[in-house]
Parts: structure tokens; C-alpha cells; sequence
């Protein structure tokens, strides 16, 4: 299944310089609004131990980690949700992606100018909120109309109007749809509008070495929980070093392993995925799904005809998989389950599908 992550931000708080990062790709990045014009996108690896334990006790032709997609998308300015800036032509690029990254400038550089005129990363979060929910707002006005339009000939059309005038409530409070408690059934309702102030929201701190270490994201009002402190700099000079420069390097900044890791980690966490791997001689691959799925929609993300014709998935967790060496020492050993189509695949699991189409 994809993943597809939106960089947002003001411009010039290095969104470009993050993606190049990110990507290893060199994008424009230029001191000047608006140099990215139409969305970069690039692959990112989600970093996993596990996939290269496997090879310890699975000799293999290739590795295949799990992957989030990073779009690079044209800064945001006041008004982008009236048609100021790129407008309605970024706020499109947003609605396409499962999530938000937005980029939050708190370094200092005279030479790279800020958008308004100064740094602050308070106000930078409310402008960029704001301009969501006021694209949100026209969004639910114009089908609140609609749906009220079509209640006059259909009465089940009541309670997805009731559910929109919730959500315009909100809005108009400036509350983020995100933060609203809605049930399923009402999720589902909005489903298809692609709501952008719905959309789970991770905040890039994008600073310097001293706010590495130094730096907390409650002084400006936000959770760590969604929250990641790099310096897109920093991580860009990593991506030149060997890997024994780039340890020795992360050492010297009293960080464990690259911001980026952190962020492609923090990205699959905030959707509620989780991993599980198949493993044989061909590949030892690392596959995408939601956390809670069973079994057969597990299969399915490999292909159809596995979801359709489920009968049973042989089943091991990876750690167990590794300790005795292999399939054949796990079966030996009592650890290799088979499970069917009731059971809720675990992060970690390693499967091989019965099926028949």
C-alpha cells in the first residue's frame, strides 16, 4: 500500500533542503518564494533493523524495505486559501497526500530571508493552520449546500448534513478537523473530501546544531509526540559521509542515529501502520498494512488473488525466526503457527500464504 507524506511550510523554511536530504535527490532549492513550483516527489527506505537480521539466518537475493513517498510542495502564504501564492493549485497537491509534514523554521541565517520578515515559529504554525481550515470551511459550505440541496427528495441525506454543520462548527472555531471527535460512520461520510485539516500532521523542526540538543517543541505550543527536531542542513552533510564519518559525525551532536530516520519512523507511525515480512531465497521484503488488519487483508496487499482465495498464512514473529535459524529450526521448535483468517497480524510477523484462486 502507499504512503504518501505532504512537506509543507511556509517558504524559505527549508522544505527543498529537506527533501534533497531526504531523497538524495537535488532538487532546486534556491533563496527566493515559490522556487518550487510543481510537487518533487522521492521514495524514502523506512529504516529497519530487522530486514538485515533476517539475512543472518535467510540467504537472499535482495532486501525490499517498507517505504513512505515525500512530496515537496510549493510554500504556503497568508490568503493561499482566497488564491494568494500558488493557492488552490498547492492546497490541491495537500489533498492528495495521506499526511502532513509541515516544516517549521526556527534557525537564524541573515542570508536566507524569511517570508514575513522575521522568525517566528508560533505564528508560522498559526498561519499555516489557519490557511487549512479556511480552505477546510469553503470545502463543508459548499456541501452542506449541496446536501441540503438533495435532502428535499431524499431523508437520508439528514445525517450527513448534521455531520457537516458539526464539522462546520468546528472550523469556524478554528479547530482542525483532526481534533474533533467523530465517530466511524461520520468519517466515512467525509470521507471522499479529503478534508486537509483531517489529515494526521507531523511538525519539522527545522533548526540548527544548538536546537538539537537545546530545543522544546512546547515553547511554541506543540506535542513531542508528533513532533521531530532536525536540521535539514546537518541531515543533507550526513548523506556525503562513509558510514563510520557519519556515526562518528551523529556522535559529536549527541544524537543516536539521523533526523530522518526519526522522521520516516515518526511518518509510519502516525498513520497506525505496522510491518510484517515475507522471507525466502527470492526476497526478504518488508510489507505496509494497518495496524488491526487480519490476516487475508495482509495478503492482500501483496496481491489480490491472496486476499480472495486465503486459506491459512504460516506464521513466526522475526525474533523467533532469527534464534533458531531459520524456517526449518522454527518449525522444528514449535514457533512456526499456522493461522487463519480471523487472526490479526502482529508487527513483526514473518508470513507465507496458503491460498487458492
Amino acid at each position: 500500500m502507499g504512503l504518501s507524506i505532504g512537506i509543507v511550510g511556509l517558504p524559505n523554511v527549508g522544505k527543498s533542503t529537506l527533501f534533497n536530504a531526504l531523497t538524495k535527490n537535488k532538487v532546486e532549492a534556491q533563496n527566493y518564494p515559490f522556487c518550487t513550483i510543481d510537487p518533487n516527489v522521492g521514495i524514502v527506505a523506512v529504516p529497519d533493523d530487522r530486514l538485515q537480521k533476517l539475512t543472518e539466518v535467510i540467504s537472499t537475493k535482495q532486501i525490499i524495505p517498507a517505504t513512505v513517498e515525500f512530496i515537496d510542495i510549493a510554500g504556503l502564504v497568508k490568503g493561499a486559501a482566497v488564491g494568494e501564492g500558488l493557492g488552490n493549485k498547492f492546497l490541491s497537491h495537500v489533498r492528495s497526500c495521506d499526511a502532513i509534514a509541515e516544516v517549521i523554521r526556527v534557525f537564524d541565517d541573515k542570508n536566507v530571508i524569511h517570508v514575513d520578515g522575521s522568525i517566528d515559529p508560533t505564528s508560522d504554525v498559526e498561519t499555516i493552520k489557519t490557511e487549512l481550515i479556511l480552505a477546510d470551511l469553503e470545502t463543508v459550505k459548499r456541501r452542506i449546500e449541496k446536501s441540503e440541496k438533495e435532502l428535499r427528495s431524499n431523508p437520508k441525506m439528514k445525517e450527513i448534513v448534521v455531520t457537516l454543520k458539526k464539522i462546520e462548527a468546528s472550523l469556524d472555531k478554528n479547530q482542525p478537523v483532526r481534533e474533533l471527535s467523530l465517530n466511524d460512520k461520520e468519517c466515512e461520510q467525509i470521507l471522499d473530501m479529503n478534508l486537509l485539516s483531517a489529515k494526521p500532521h507531523v511538525y519539522i523542526i527545522n533548526g540548527d546544531e544548538q536546537h538539537l540538543v537545546n530545543f522544546k517543541p512546547q515553547s511554541v505550543g506543540l506535542n513531542e509526540k508528533n513532533t521531530v527536531i532536525i536540521s535539514a542542513k546537518i541531515e543533507a552533510e550526513l548523506n556525503d559521509l562513509s558510514e563510520d564519518e557519519k556515526q562518528e559525525y551523529l556522535q559529536e551532536l549527541g544524537q543516536k542515529e539521523p533526523g530522518l530516520n526519526v522522521l520516516a519512523k515518526k511518518c509510519f507511525n502516525l498513520l497506525g501502520l505496522q510491518t510484517y515480512f515475507t522471507a525466502g531465497e527470492k526476497e526478504i521484503k518488508a510489507w505496509t498494512i494497518h495496524k488491526g488488519w487480519t490476516a487475508p487483508q495482509a495478503a492482500g496487499v501483496i496481491h489480490g488473488d491472496f486476499e480472495r482465495g486465503f486459506i491459512k498464512a504460516e506464521t513466526v514473529n522475526y525474533k523467533d525466526l532469527i534464534e533458531y535459524k531459520g524456517w526449518n529450526g522454527a518449525r522444528t521448535a514449535g514457533k512456526v503457527r499456522l493461522e487463519g483468517k480471523e487472526y490479526v497480524v502482529a508487527d513483526g510477523d514473518v508470513m507465507i500464504f496458503k491460498f487458492n484462486v
